[in-house]
């Protein structure tokens, strides 16, 4: 089994398992916090023209999946193959299926910081077919512009969103910070640490989700397929002499494909009502799976009660949509003026 399928399935058996007596209950949120109704989303077939302007648009790259065609290749060759790349693409998003021979990728280990000897400090980075690419980037517009047109995607969300960057998360942190010290009250932050987020994302419930946000029929059947039936192995490069080493494919349970193009997305709405439930008690500022939680009061006791009453909201929605938090890299941190000690 691969890092990330042990991970997920040692957090919570119940992720792999059918026959256990729990059954998450995660939609319950979002009952609990929208009233709306959200239009139907049907994916639409695209001209030829789309296809070859996503194609344009690929980053010129050498590096290629099992099928040892690059983005570079695919690019040359566009102006023989864009059109029945585009009837391809529209019979996919018409029967809603997604092909197989698209769902195999290679997982390159990407080495993050710390002690290279130690597996947790490296993220999968999953290439992709080019062709695959070309699908993914065609229904991306489609959902982004679903969720941006009815406004789904909370506003507390940044990162993997136009104009929502890691300054704009910045800004809002910061002078969220500055107007607690400039009214003296007191301000904290929860700095949340997900483990494994992506790669722990359930199926079942992102499917129950895109369901409730108006993904319905063929294209509801579409993401299904997507998700499921997906193989993956893990390529290592010996740079010495340039050979390359596979692990054997394995099938992937549960997660989404980090370094996809639809995977970002799919996790915003995963996580999307995430923010709800602590929108009375504090101020959540969410970057990619890393999530902050400012809280302000007017006194000790009253911070304290805050704190732990968030962590525990906080912790209760994780469990039920099977996310974990990673304590280890989890803290809290109280901001104050030079001439003003940290109570806490």
């Amino acid at each position: 089994m691969l890092i990330a399928e042990t991970i997920a399935a040692k957090n919570n058996p119940n992720i792999c398992s059918t026959n256990n007596r729990y059954k998450p209950t995660p939609t319950h949120y979002l009952f609990q916090f929208s009233n709306c109704t959200f239009p139907n989303f049907k994916l639409m077939p695209l001209p030829t023209k789309s296809i070859r302007n996503i194609i344009k648009s690929l980053n010129m790259k050498n590096s290629n999946d099992y099928d040892k065609i690059s983005t570079k290749l695919l690019k040359f060759s566009s102006p023989f193959i864009h059109s029945p790349l585009t009837h391809i693409c529209n019979k996919s998003l018409s029967l809603g299926i997604f092909p197989d021979r698209l769902k195999y990728s290679e997982i390159k280990p990407l080495f993050k910081k710390g002690d290279r000897h130690n597996i947790s400090n490296y993220r999968p980075i999953s290439i992709l077919t080019s062709f695959s690419k070309v699908l993914e980037k065609a229904v991306h517009f489609q959902l982004y512009e679903h969720c941006r047109k009815h406004n789904i995607l909370a506003g507390e969300r940044f990162g993997f969103r136009n104009k929502l960057s890691t300054t704009d998360a910045i800004y809002k942190l910061i002078n969220k910070i500055l107007i607690a010290l400039n009214k003296k009250i007191m301000v904290g932050g929860i700095f949340c640490n997900l483990e494994k987020a992506f790669d722990s994302i359930n199926h079942d419930i992102l499917i129950s989700k895109l369901n409730l946000y108006g993904v319905k029929g063929k294209t509801l059947s579409w993401f299904k397929s997507y998700l499921k039936n997906r193989y993956q192995r893990v390529t290592l490069t010996n740079k010495a002499n340039c050979q390359n080493y596979h692990s054997t494919w394995q099938e992937i349970a549960h997660g989404v494909p980090q370094g996809s193009i639809l995977g970002p997305l799919l996790f915003l709405i995963y996580i999307n009502d995430l923010p709800k439930t602590v929108n009375n008690l504090a101020t959540p500022i969410l970057f990619a799976d890393d999530t902050t939680i400012l809280i302000t009061s007017p006194n000790q006791s009253d911070c304290e009660l805050k704190v732990n009453t968030t962590l525990k909201l906080i912790n209760d929605w994780l469990n039920t949509n099977f996310l974990f938090i990673n304590f280890e890299k989890t803290h809290f941190m109280q901001f104050t003026t030079k001439n003003k000690p940290n109570p806490i």
